[in-house]
């Protein structure tokens, strides 16, 4: 009996993060909005970038929070209620916004998701990711360079605190995140990038 609840545990965490971070709220928000489906727009990415193609800063606003939350709250509910399994649930609720059921495994590059998993694991941290984040994006206006930059960074600055035991998991995070811009690295290197408040890319 022991032996099954060793796995079944960290399997209903992985669940748990997975159905959690596969919630779609970028394309919910926008079809609640009247904006239409956010797959068609854009570069039909479900997250908050795409979702200010729209012209919609509210929703897009929304989108950022509520992709972070989900985040959060996988590795703060898995936590509660197994003390240990915190790590799971990110890993899990990171790929199921990457990878969502619903969406036909077609889902976001997981910048906002990755921040509220940070800030639930060691908010020292997530303040770093944060500056970098939205540092970079006001200077360089660029969304793709600002959101790989705060994804590589929360490794580095888990590293600098002495939380080693969340570094593997950051750095596996972190590559997952460089892999789903792998078309914006491709028109960085053109110099095709779009800069936030475009329409395209």
């Amino acid at each position: 009996m022991a032996t099954e609840y060793l796995w079944k545990a960290p399997a209903l965490a992985l669940v748990i993060g997975y159905l959690l971070g596969s919630i779609p709220f970028g394309v919910i928000l926008t079809r609640l909005g009247g904006a239409g489906d956010l797959r068609q727009i854009g570069s039909g990415n479900i997250g908050a970038t795409n979702v200010l193609r729209t012209g919609r800063k509210g929703l897009a606003a929304a989108t950022l929070l509520l992709d972070a939350a989900k985040g959060w709250a996988a590795v703060t509910l898995v936590e509660a209620w197994h003390p240990g399994l915190g790590l799971l649930a990110a890993a899990g609720a990171f790929v199921g916004h990457l990878f969502p059921l619903w969406l036909r495994f077609r889902g976001g590059k997981g910048v906002a998701t990755l921040l509220g998993i940070v800030i639930a694991l060691h908010w020292p941290c997530a303040v770093v990711y944060a500056a970098v984040w939205i540092g970079l994006l006001a200077f360089l206006r660029i969304s793709s360079v600002a959101g790989m930059t705060a994804a590589v960074s929360a490794p580095l600055s888990a590293a600098f605190f002495a939380k080693f035991e969340i570094v593997p998991l950051l750095i596996g995070l972190a590559l997952l995140v460089l892999w789903k811009h792998r078309d914006n690295m491709a028109r960085l290197m053109a110099g095709t990038e779009p800069r936030v408040g475009s329409r395209s890319g």
